[in-house]
């Protein structure tokens, strides 16, 4: 089995699941069109994401995700561009929060859980809910790409659609008959 990368002990910026008063907003590096930014509220696990066009906020669309999608979503968000690394992915859906100490222990029990080859149980939870993550954000268009031994890392693909409204869903299936 290849050995995971991990980052070397650094300072790294801690995001508290329990800053309920702020909505955290993302421009993604630039990597959504001018205009557009996606804004994270955290007390009610909601993502949407926002166009200003022609003096007015549009929603372009909304998610609500779970505690459990909220501890991968937020690291995901705050590393972009970069990767996630595992240890860090790993601090925050244990800890619900990411610091230095955090990721150090985290660290820790990920190389041991490579040492006693109990790497795929450690990781399961966390696979499983950067799946449950990864189809919700399909909707915005972004993708959370696994990097081999590494991490993980959200990849923008495309721009989101907008909701398609039910009247227009029987429309489309009338003239596919």
């Amino acid at each position: 089995m290849q050995r995971p990368a991990t980052r070397s002990k650094s300072k790294m910026t801690s995001s508290d699941l329990r800053r309920d008063n702020e909505i955290l907003h993302f421009s993604l590096q630039d990597a959504l069109p001018q205009g557009h930014i996606m804004a994270l509220n955290p007390k009610f696990g909601t993502l949407s994401y926002l166009s200003y066009e022609s003096d007015r906020l549009l929603m372009i669309a909304q998610e609500q995700f779970t505690g459990t999608e909220m501890s991968v979503l937020l690291p995901l968000l705050e590393m972009f561009p970069y990767y996630c690394p595992y240890e860090v992915l790993y601090a925050s859906f244990y800890n619900g929060s990411v610091s230095e100490e955090n990721v150090e222990e985290s660290r820790e029990k990920l190389d041991q859980a490579i040492e006693d080859e109990q790497w795929d149980q450690e990781m399961r939870p966390i696979r499983d809910a950067l799946s449950r993550t990864r189809i919700k954000l399909r909707k915005f268009g972004i993708d959370i790409s696994s990097i081999l031994a590494t991490g993980y890392i959200l990849m923008v693909a495309s721009m989101p659609r907008p909701i398609i409204k039910p009247r227009e869903i029987e429309r489309e299936a009338i003239i596919v008959l």
